[in-house]
């Protein structure tokens, strides 16, 4: 037990990492590419590439983790992180910056999907909600973090956030190449590339199709949601209230440490009690509401408790999919969780350019949509996912 909670705090280390240093880079960005005389439509690339390459790859390191084992894969996506990193810290040129970029896409994708598949080989059906919401703990605290140390430490000099970021990846690398075990025994691994990937393109196709798709789906659609929320959010909030980076570096901070205390605190605790179907219905149309609420808000207070409210549901809604796609899977875990990485690539792909898009229609229009696009996932849970009749154990009374 003792060593269990020890690889978990290992794992919940590393994905912070990782996405501090994602953090770090929304922020500096911009300025970052602006001191090579390249504009917006080379920061839209520059970004897009990166979910790009974890659209991709998602898939192919999960499948290759249930090949050859979950340790190797993920110190080469940790190694990988720490080298693009320092790239990135030593660019000059743009063509540098987009190729550190996506060559950290396609490395850093390995990191997620082996986290949780890590997670899903190493615990039982009751804590595997409570493990996956310390993993979104985690990434929600990195996230956060990022933004803040990232701003704080470009007064240097805009390259040192990442020469940090590159040496807290190589910390993360050797704690789990000195301490992390291999979760998945020999025995258990799939023994041809066929069998790792599904089998086939037939056997993938069925896969979406069936009602572990749905799940994806609605993975997508809550990504989608949140990316709508975060990506206009300052624009909007200059537009219409006039904030500067300190309101708004404020009310992300709320967002962070609301979604933290959700993912870490109330997850296992909701999922137990009421079983993760009910926690994604509830959470999905609260989002559509809080989404909608955001345009009526009207002053700071109200954007700060609408800006809670939005992050609690969005924080209970990631465990509670990532454990019932983990427990329905029909395919290796490490494949499934590389799939469910892949929609949550998309949606941080379709989101943005969706909110940006509506954005310069009508300021008001990105919250309506995302409003719009929870709650048809909302209706959508409620036909697909559905309690299991008669169950006893409240704790894992949910199915497909």
């Amino acid at each position: 037990m003792k060593n269990n909670r020890r690889n978990l705090y290992i794992l919940v280390f590393v994905l912070f990492v990782v996405m501090l240093g994602y953090g770090i880079v929304i922020p500096i960005l911009p300025f970052y590419i602006d001191t090579m005389g390249a504009g917006g439509t080379e920061l839209g690339l520059l970004v897009a590439s990166y979910a790009v390459m974890r659209l991709v790859f998602g898939p192919v390191w999960g499948s290759l983790s249930d090949r050859i084992g979950r340790k190797p894969v993920l110190l080469v996506g940790i190694l990988g992180y720490a080298i693009t990193m320092l790239w990135f810290g030593l660019a000059s040129r743009l063509w540098m910056l987009f190729a550190a970029r996506i060559l950290s896409g396609v490395l850093s994708s390995a990191t997620a999907p082996t986290t949780l598949a890590f997670i899903s080989d190493s615990t039982g059906e009751k804590e595997r909600g409570g493990g996956m919401g310390l993993m979104g703990a985690a990434a929600g605290i990195g996230t956060i973090a990022g933004p803040a140390l990232g701003g704080l430490l470009a007064d240097q000099a805009l390259s040192t956030p990442f020469f940090i970021a590159a040496g807290l990846s190589g910390l993360a690398l050797l704690l789990a190449a000195l301490f992390l075990p291999e979760s998945l025994p020999e025995e258990n691994r799939s023994t041809t590339r066929r069998e790792a990937m599904g089998s086939d393109k037939q056997t993938w196709i069925l896969v979406i199709r069936s009602r572990l798709g749905l799940l994806f789906l609605l993975t997508f659609i809550s990504t989608s949601g949140l990316m709508i929320f975060a990506n206009v959010f300052g624009l909007y909030a200059l537009e219409r209230f006039s904030y500067g980076p300190k309101e708004v570096g404020m009310i992300m901070m709320v967002l962070g440490l609301v979604s933290t205390v959700a993912q870490g605190i109330l997850a296992g605790p909701l999922t137990k009690r009421l079983g993760d179907s009910q926690v994604i219905k509830a959470s999905l149309a609260a989002s559509a509401v809080s989404l909608g609420l955001m345009v009526l808000a009207n002053n700071y207070l109200t954007v700060l408790l609408t800006t809670a409210l939005f992050g609690l549901t969005i924080a209970l809604q990631t465990p509670s999919l990532i454990s019932l796609t983990s427990r329905h899977a029909t395919i290796p875990q490490g494949t499934a969780m590389g799939l469910s990485n892949s929609f949550i690539s998309l949606g941080r792909i379709v989101g943005p350019v969706l909110g940006g898009l509506v954005f310069d229609l009508d300021i008001r229009y990105p919250y309506l949509l995302g409003s719009l696009i929870m709650g048809l996932g909302f209706l959508l849970s409620l036909v697909w996912i559905r309690p299991q009749e008669g169950a006893v154990n409240r704790g894992s009374n949910t199915t497909l």
